[in-house]
């Protein structure tokens, strides 16, 4: 009896390390097309911007959502142009210097020290790139609509949408790693995906950017977080940075 019940202690201890093992690779092999395919996705859009393809759909895009009587006039309610404003500000400098500073916080009061050191360098390398590309292509803002909101930039790729998916997701990223329960895992990295929706589409409700700056940022972004979390993966499995088991918190 007490051979068969540790044969079956034996046989579930493979079938979890099995399930671990077959997670593990899923989430290694969709981070690997995540980073490729927004690699590709930027480059395609860079092109086609560039050329002046998509200043069409662009422009078609941009005007459905504005009062067809009157261009000045977003489609809606004031209260919704209103919250069109509240989600931008989630894109802003100011919130996402704040956001990152409490993660990295978490990080350190969970004692999970090279992980909040990887997060430290990841944003901010993150945002120092969206500003670079920006500087590089130097695309005009849209000039078709008032902009409802104060802007001092290039428009491709939008910084907005770029760095909210920058610092949202590759936190996101560096979070789940050290997060042990898969419901709390998924409920970072939804949220993070919400709101770097959110920003983005708010930038070309108000007129600031069109349309493919903001998919061109979401897609280098996501690359960057993807490039992020599986530098942590790497990093955790040389044993440079906290694992979710081995951590010095408690789980």
């Amino acid at each position: 009896m007490k051979r068969f019940e540790r044969t079956e202690r034996v046989g579930r201890q493979g079938l979890s390390k099995l399930a671990r093992l077959a997670r593990y690779e899923f989430g290694a092999l969709l981070c690997v097309l995540v980073l490729f395919g927004g690699v590709w996705g930027f480059v395609e859009l860079a092109d086609e911007v560039s050329e002046g393809d998509t200043q069409s759909i662009d422009e078609t895009l941009l005007l459905s959502l504005r009062n067809p009587a009157d261009h000045t006039d977003p489609l809606g309610p004031g209260w919704l142009e209103e919250l069109g404003r509240d989600f931008t500000a989630l894109g802003g400098v100011g919130v996402l210097v704040l956001v990152s500073l409490g993660a990295l916080g978490y990080l350190l009061l969970a004692r999970r020290y090279r992980a909040a050191l990887l997060a430290a360098v990841a944003v901010p390398g993150g945002i120092l790139l969206s500003t670079m590309m920006k500087v590089g292509f130097d695309r005009p803002r849209p000039d078709l609509v008032p902009h409802d909101s104060i802007v001092y930039t290039a428009s491709f790729p939008s910084g907005h949408a770029m760095m909210s998916a920058v610092t949202y997701l590759t936190l996101a990223a560096l979070l789940v790693r050290v997060q042990p329960e898969l419901r709390l895992k998924a409920y970072i990295l939804v949220l993070a995906i919400l709101l770097t929706l959110l920003v983005g589409m708010s930038r070309v409700y108000l007129g600031v950017h069109w349309p493919t700056d903001v998919l061109a940022g979401w897609t280098a972004g996501a690359a960057w977080a993807a490039l992020c979390w599986l530098a942590m993966r790497w990093m955790q499995r040389r044993g440079q940075v906290e694992t979710e088991e081995n951590g010095s918190g408690t789980q």
